[in-house]
């Protein structure tokens, strides 16, 4: 986000919190092997494997029914590790492992791993068993029992956050059945809600007053900071009072109360060169006082302060309320059963070139993805985890199509105007490649269509149950820019957000202007009730010499980052609150849990 932003807008942290991972097995197959050796009431530990928490109140746990029977004279003793890859990598990194089970086929594992949940990002997981034979902690000496991958957000967006899947990596052999369940931590759900004024505060503009506009930086442990929020811009005044804004504590101090929090006080100019009036620091402990004589600051411009001696400050900011409450998390609906409804829309004008020439933005290369094709897998597969039927529909504007050749800016890359639904990602990149050959294309560049077809489709489902994402790919100037603003002004009341990623070296102000960072889009005098649209240039994540996996994971990042904010505003606005997450039921003719 380039500037302060009309409303508001919580920054700079990923949105998710920390989550415990517990697992369970079932259903491990029989196979003679040697003797169990002996029984180890400790994991055995590997290199780069790090000590596991105690069971917490949020985990994920790994439970395991009916695994492989390794050992000749008694059940297998399995073992559960659990490993993950950092973004834009590889390699496989062992995080942890979970106590040995002794002599059972169907292991209730209570060691848990705790780990960060980002919703933006596509965190792989693999879990490996093992049956452990003897003390050593090389997982090469025991024998191996069968493996799963899955993302964290596959087990987060399942039903109840729970996850089942089939245990394989041994060819010929039913190794049984993993189930994952996650909880998340309960010490990341206040949010607080703050409201500030300022007096006096200098003087930027030489032909009105400032334009004042504040934001807030969280301290990191390594003394550096973390934007996390910028206010409003509140025009022509010296003596702003900003709209209240929430903002989770997690994304304020890390929930460390003591931790300083810096703000900085800007005048804004419309291109982008903000002046710097001054700055306080203040720490969660200090602001949770409320208004007293001790939420008041002195804005200092440290560069005034030692130039001039006679400088005092550059106004004060003073905090008119606080209030904390615990709140509903962006998971607390999913996990209640709600689901992300995911649209593509691709842009098919003639400004994209021919496809068949290798300077097309839709150029096919037998050898890499193009700009679309890599944008929409970049999203896609992250949003995937949260739709149970992962089917998507897929939408093309812009092109001329058989068999009349008239222009459409609504039409399905699948050819089914009834079902434009496909089936995965890869189904939606099969279909994108058929049209390609099918269409011609043309123009103009028009959002106002795609942006009212997924708005049809959200206004039909108030009630919580659903979210609509729409991913908007292009690469030109809009041309219905009066009809989109509207559009998207009425979708702003609609359980929906709209991603537009801008591809090619076209400029994209309009794009910008739809983004609503700056100023809250409207349309024939109406405000839209939330900012709905996230813009990002693709160019800016593929600037040379950098692994395309990694760049795409930043594209990603970046563009899905508001999603959980926009949703968590809608569901308010609206009153909606989530339903209960389901039980998670035992497997059928599992034994009992041994407590612990």
């Amino acid at each position: 986000m380039s500037s302060a932003p009309n409303g508001g807008a919580s920054l700079g942290g990923s949105w998710g919190g920390t989550w415990v991972l517990r697992a369970v097995a079932w259903g491990l197959g029989t196979k003679p092997g040697g003797w169990g050796g002996v029984k180890c009431h400790q994991p055995p530990r590997g290199r780069g494997a790090e000590p596991l928490p105690p069971p917490a109140p949020s985990t994920v746990p790994s439970p395991h029914r009916q695994l492989l029977d390794k050992d000749t004279f008694s059940k297998s003793d399995p073992l559960c590790v659990l490993y993950t890859q950092r973004p834009g990598s590889r390699q496989w990194r062992e995080f942890g492992r979970t106590e040995v089970i002794d002599n059972s086929l169907n292991p209730d594992f209570l060691r848990k791993f705790v780990l960060d949940y980002f919703f933006e990002e596509k965190q792989n997981l693999r879990f490996d068993l093992y049956d452990v034979d003897s003390k050593s902690p090389d997982l090469s000496k025991h024998d191996f029992l069968g493996q799963a991958f899955c993302t964290l957000g596959e087990i987060v967006g399942s039903a109840g956050s729970r996850l089942e899947k089939p245990l394989t990596g041994i060819p010929g052999k039913k190794c049984g059945t993993i189930i994952l369940i996650a909880e998340e931590l309960g010490n990341c759900r206040d949010v607080a809600t703050l409201q500030f004024c300022a007096n006096k505060l200098d003087k930027k503009d030489f032909f009105g007053k400032s334009d004042p506009f504040m934001v807030f930086y969280r301290s990191n442990e390594d003394g550096t900071f973390t934007i996390c929020h910028k206010t409003e811009v509140v025009r022509n005044t010296l003596n702003p009072v900003w709209q209240a804004f929430a903002i989770p504590v997690r994304a304020l101090c890390n929930g460390d109360y003591d931790r300083a929090i810096k703000v900085e006080v800007y005048d804004w100019d419309r291109d982008g060169s903000h002046d710097f009036i001054g700055e306080f620091t203040t720490s969660y402990r200090e602001l949770a006082r409320g208004q007293s004589q001790f939420n008041v600051y002195e804005v200092v411009n440290p560069r005034k302060k030692m130039k001039k001696k006679k400088y005092l400050n550059s106004g004060t900011v003073t905090l008119l309320s606080f209030a904390v409450e615990s709140d509903h998390t962006f998971l607390d609906y999913i996990r209640g059963g709600t689901q992300i409804n995911f649209t593509v829309a691709i842009d098919f004008t003639a400004s994209n070139g021919n496809p068949s020439q290798s300077t097309s933005l839709h150029y096919l290369s037998p050898y890499q993805l193009n700009a679309y094709a890599m944008a929409l897998k970049a999203v896609g597969e992250i949003i995937q985890d949260y739709d149970s039927d992962k089917m998507f529909p897929a939408l093309g504007f812009g092109a001329k199509i058989p068999p009349d050749g008239r222009v459409s800016h609504e039409f399905p890359l699948n050819g089914d105007a009834a079902n434009p639904a496909c089936s995965g990602i890869e189904g939606v990149l099969e279909a994108y490649h058929r049209s390609l050959r099918s269409v011609q294309l043309y123009g103009p560049t028009n959002f106002a269509p795609v942006v009212n077809h997924v708005a049809r489709s959200a206004a039909a489902v108030l009630d919580g149950s659903q979210y609509f994402v729409l991913l908007i790919i292009t690469d030109g100037v809009i041309s219905d820019m009066a009809q989109t603003k509207e559009a998207i002004v009425n979708a702003a009341k609609l359980p929906m957000s709209i991603i537009i990623v801008g591809v090619g070296q076209a400029e994209f102000d309009a794009m910008v202007e739809l983004d609503g960072d700056d100023i809250r889009i409207s349309s024939r005098g109406k405000v839209a009730e939330r900012d709905i649209v996230q813009f990002v240039p693709f160019r800016d994540y593929v600037d040379g010499g950098g692994s395309p996996v990694l760049s795409m994971a930043r594209l990603a990042k970046d563009v899905l980052a508001e999603i959980p904010d926009q949703f968590i505003s809608y569901m308010k606005a609206r009153g909606i609150k989530p339903q209960p997450a389901p039980p998670s039921p035992d497997p059928p003719g599992s034994p009992v849990p041994p407590q612990p």
